[in-house]
């Protein structure tokens, strides 16, 4: 099975630690690298874990807070000093092309490639990307002010028929994509042999969610129903949920009620506040409400499914 993994650039959350730094993801789809956000210090990271930024041509920002972009136009100005020529996409809140705009034109900065911006739609849930592989969708969160969390789904792939009546059949190629759209296969002598025969179920397709900076709300587990691995900020534990509430973050209660709703297979949660110098108690309580949940740090890779 193709790779489909999360590496962690950053899990503190306002702001970074001596071992953490603010948030930031890599998702690698097939070898497909898509940035998730871009704190401070985001491409030191990716060059500390060996991740070519030359690779990254699909940049999704969840929301103008520092800890979620402060690191963007480092990293674009280090794409230009390395010859980056390829266009770049960014996703998000569309006042970032004004706050990009300012910093180059102040810095005298003349870029050798272009930014294409898209605007995220953050009032509903909408496809933002999709290739032959991939959707990438983006929903609405409840915080300060306004955020998208992201949703990589993969798409169903194609059944494969069985090395057997490969050889035995010898089936031309448009006849191979037949079956493997679900048609029988048949004989020259009008002979019926069942798709279901021939073929192996492909395995289901995987998800991922990244619930970026939000309150607890009804209903937001709708966005990602089902999905396979989740990631949800989780800044504090639950003796602060009016805290919390207050600062439209969630606590170690609002992440495993998350998940359960949602019904996600693997739980994933960071964003954690620089208060909890040690994770020991942060970590029991984590586990006392969803046993098996990963508290990520930062240069973790998690793989989307473990095969």
């Amino acid at each position: 099975m193709e790779n489909f993994s999360v590496t962690i650039l950053g899990s503190s959350s306002a702001s970074p630690t001596s071992r953490r730094n603010t948030s930031s993801q890599l998702v690698n789809f097939y070898q497909r690298f898509y940035l998730v956000d871009c704190g401070e210090g985001t491409q030191i990271q990716l060059r500390r874990n060996r991740l070519k930024m030359s690779k990254i041509n699909h940049i999704l920002i969840s929301h103008l807070h520092g800890d979620h972009f402060f690191g963007l136009v480092g990293l674009i100005s280090s794409l230009n000093l390395f010859g980056r020529t390829k266009e770049l996409h960014i996703y998000s809140d569309p006042r970032i092309k004004d706050v990009i705009d300012l910093q180059l034109e102040v810095s005298e900065t003349a870029l050798q490639f272009e930014i294409i911006y898209h605007p995220l739609n953050l009032e509903e849930k909408e496809l933002i990307f999709e290739d032959k592989k991939l959707e990438i969708y983006s929903f609405p969160l409840e915080h300060r002010i306004p955020t998208c969390g992201f949703l990589f789904q993969e798409k169903q792939s194609f059944p494969n028929i069985k090395k057997t009546y490969i050889k035995k059949y010898q089936p031309s190629i448009e006849e191979i994509k037949k079956i493997r759209s679900g048609e029988d296969y048949i004989l020259e002598d009008g002979t019926v042999i069942p798709n279901a025969e021939m073929t192996n179920e492909p395995p289901a397709a995987r998800s991922y969610a990244y619930c970026s900076d939000t309150k607890y709300f009804e209903n937001l587990h709708e966005f990602f129903k089902g999905v396979e691995l989740l990631y949800t900020e989780c800044t504090f534990m639950k003796d602060l949920q009016e805290v919390a509430s207050n600062k439209f973050h969630m606590t170690t209660e609002d992440s495993s009620k998350l998940a359960k709703e949602s019904e996600a297979q693997k739980l994933m949660v960071g964003h954690f506040s620089a208060r909890y110098r040690d994770l020991t108690e942060f970590s029991e309580e984590m586990q006392s409400l969803r046993p098996g949940t990963i508290l990520v740090n930062d240069n973790d890779t998690v793989n989307v499914r473990e095969d």
